[in-house]
């Protein structure tokens, strides 16, 4: 109780922050594969308390007809709720990361509402992670030439394998491979995909916190068939929601990660 009405105090002055940037708060410009950062899927046992969390940190409530979302520069977090199985540590995504314009201002806004702050490998003190609802772990990492207060900037998995991962995400969806400092990694508009080989099973997002992550795509139904020729099995088929012009279908990667594709996903400008 005393966390959230903390987050509530502070809801207010993160809303006017992010308030000024809503004209870059959609979704990235989509590239020759036409996939981008989408969204983050959540499982939350307390909805109101989640959404509070991700005001607080710079995230903005809008709506798509009947969707709910919380949009942030680069993706929207979609919360439902739920019983996790567990959080992200020990699954296939074990974390995803923002960047922050500046560090010091947010870290005293979220040492005040008590939030758990981890202060990260960097020596210069400009990177770290948040514990966020349901043992979802969130990293940030200073950069003050973004042009908000806050902007999506990876998920980072964590599997047996992940040069074969890495290969699998520039095959399944066009993402550039590369590195990111020490880190295997691939980029799609919006987002790095960062790969680490995790030394102790883990297992599928499904269930857990962080239940699955999303993708935008432009051309979803056509996308989706040139993956189902290639030999990938669709976990549920190309579906347009009621009432909306939002498309979506599911899959899972290889080593467990839920995956959903959507087509207009973001509210209309």
């Amino acid at each position: 109780m005393r966390y959230q009405l903390r987050v509530i105090v502070l809801a207010a002055a993160a809303f006017s922050l992010v308030v000024t940037s809503r004209a870059q708060a959609q979704l990235a410009a989509p590239g020759e594969s036409g996939v981008v950062q989408g969204h983050i899927h959540l499982a939350v046992r307390d909805v109101e308390a989640a959404q509070k969390f991700f005001v607080m940190l710079g995230g903005k409530p809008v709506q798509n007809g009947a969707l709910q979302l919380i949009q942030f520069p680069g993706t929207f977090v979609m919360l439902r709720k739920g019983e996790p199985t567990g959080g992200t540590v020990g699954s296939t995504v074990e974390h995803f990361g923002f960047f922050v314009k500046s560090l010091q201002p947010s870290l005293a806004a979220w040492e005040a509402a008590g939030v758990k702050w981890e202060k990260g490998a960097r020596a210069d003190g400009k990177q770290g992670f948040l514990a966020g609802p349901d043992n979802v772990k969130i990293e940030i990492i200073e950069d003050p030439s973004i042009d908000a207060p806050i902007k999506m900037h990876h998920v980072h998995f964590f599997t047996a394998a992940p040069l074969d991962t890495q290969a699998w995400y520039a095959r399944t969806f066009g993402a550039k491979p590369g590195k990111r400092a020490q880190f295997d990694a691939a980029d799609l508009p919006g987002v790095n995909l960062t790969f680490s080989k995790s030394e102790t099973p883990v297992v599928g997002t499904k269930g857990r916190s962080l239940d699955h992550i999303g993708f935008e795509v432009k051309g979803l139904e056509e996308f989706i068939k040139k993956l189902e020729a290639s030999g990938i099995k669709m976990d549920r088929p190309y579906t347009k929601i009621q009432n909306s012009a939002t498309a979506i279908a599911f899959l899972t990667d290889p080593w467990g990660t839920y995956i959903e594709l959507t087509e207009n996903l973001a509210p209309a400008k």
